[in-house]
């Protein structure tokens, strides 16, 4: 039977690739305290100074549900945060988020009516549930490109609809910019270690068919 939880400790570049949230962000979050990483040290440049829990990439998967696919203000998920403080580090992950405009709603559990959870005002009509996506696929999927290597694919939030590697969040245009700019496979892999050979050659014959069209 498969446990409910699954330990381990995720680094930025992990944690940003299951959960969407940029690395920049997740830097940013940590350093101003309103998302920490689960084990951190103060000192910089340290390799893996900060890792992520399996909590922590379920709550950071609602934070970018939140924040990037639907623009809400960091100000607004900062009071958001506050107000549910009492939860401590299960806020994000085990609570039933609403989104209304560009608020953060909850129902309350002694009224059962859905609330702003800022303001406390009762709203009644909810065009959005947060749905928390299924970590643990992909965290097994996060070294699996096997069956994808060389294949595109399009996902709704990701890159913007642009079409990216299969597996991957890395867009096929960006690859293609760098291959016009002179770079070789090797040096555009270096810029994209999740890629491999396969990838960039097949970006490449995009690249080379559009042009001999």
């Amino acid at each position: 039977m498969e446990r409910d939880n699954i330990i381990g400790a995720f680094s930025e570049e992990q944690a940003s690739r299951i959960s969407g949230v940029s690395i920049y962000q997740l830097r940013h979050w940590d350093k101003e305290g309103f998302f920490p990483a689960a084990f951190g040290t103060t000192q910089q440049h340290v390799p893996f100074g900060r890792l992520y829990s399996f909590r922590d990439l379920v709550s950071l998967q609602v934070l970018n549900n939140l924040r990037n696919d639907n623009k809400i203000a960091l100000s607004h998920l900062r009071e958001v945060s506050e107000r549910l403080s009492h939860l401590g580090d299960q806020k994000w992950s085990s609570t039933t988020l609403y989104i209304l405009g560009r608020r953060v709603v909850l129902e309350n559990p002694a009224t059962k009516h859905r609330e702003d959870v800022v303001s406390g005002q009762r709203v009644f009509n909810i065009p959005l549930r947060i749905v928390i996506k299924n970590t643990k696929d992909r965290i097994k999927q996060l070294n699996n490109r096997t069956d994808t290597l060389g294949e595109f694919s399009k996902g709704k939030f990701v890159a913007h609809n642009e079409m990216v590697f299969s597996g991957t969040r890395i867009p096929v245009s960006l690859v293609i910019e760098f291959y016009q700019a002179g770079y070789a496979t090797d040096k555009i892999i270096r810029e994209f270690p999740d890629l491999t050979v396969a990838d960039v050659e097949a970006a490449i014959k995009v690249f080379e068919s559009r042009e001999a069209a």
